[in-house]
């Protein structure tokens, strides 16, 4: 599902954020990035999502040479491919809860029944129903996560990416995140999650913890 060829990503003042990944996901897997903040595991994320591309190397998913793809199919690519949890969730406080969940959807202009359909999904998946028309703003943080959760699956997205999910949780909500979490997976989901939070790092439905340090895999 997801292969790194030789990936080195370089920054500007010759900063090496990775180098020389090579690695592969497969389809379905829960892989866990393990590693401390600046050790590259939010750069690999980027790359698999095509949010940026690889100085050096290729980066391939789901047949797709993401490395090489223009911006405007790069977008097409992640709008069909991807769904992310974002740390800090980037949900916007002035929308509904449906309204924010549905935004990945727009450029689609799909049919409004069949829109309906999908939001009604994952506010039953992930157990917001009842917050449907609520504004961002006014839910706990517990709450806003689940949105980005039901947000980053409205499109039913083959692979899942998860940056820090749990940085910003107090310990149960953090149990609560790793068990939606394996309810994705169940659902057939590829995700990768970069944390360096332990609770991720002895479950028994995680496929393979990867450890990354100074941009290189730690074998």
């Amino acid at each position: 599902m997801i292969t790194f060829k030789n990936v080195s990503k370089i920054f500007a003042n010759n900063l090496v954020a990775l180098e020389n990944i090579n690695i592969n996901f497969k389809e379905g897997e829960l892989i866990v990035l393990k590693g401390v903040s600046g050790s590259g595991k939010s750069t690999m994320l980027s790359l698999i999502a095509a949010l940026q591309k690889p100085t050096v190397g290729e980066l391939i998913v789901d047949s797709n040479h993401i490395s090489k793809l223009p911006d405007h199919f790069a977008s097409l690519y992640r709008r069909d491919n991807i769904g992310f949890i974002f740390q800090r969730y980037n949900l916007i406080g002035t929308m509904s809860v449906a309204d924010n969940i549905i935004l990945p959807m727009l450029p689609k202009n799909m049919d409004e029944k069949l829109l309906e359909i999908d939001l009604n999904r994952v506010l039953k998946m992930f157990n917001i129903e009842h917050k449907r028309e609520t504004l961002v703003k006014n839910l706990s943080g517990g709450e806003q996560q689940r949105v980005a959760i039901a947000r980053s699956n409205i499109a039913s997205p083959k692979i899942i990416l998860a940056d820090e999910p749990t940085a910003n949780l107090d310990e149960k909500l953090s149990l609560e995140f790793i068990e939606i979490l394996k309810e994705m997976k169940s659902a057939n989901r590829t995700i990768v999650v970069a944390t360096h939070d332990p609770l991720f790092f002895s479950l028994d439905f995680v496929d393979r913890v990867v450890e990354i340090h100074d941009g290189k895999i730690v074998v």
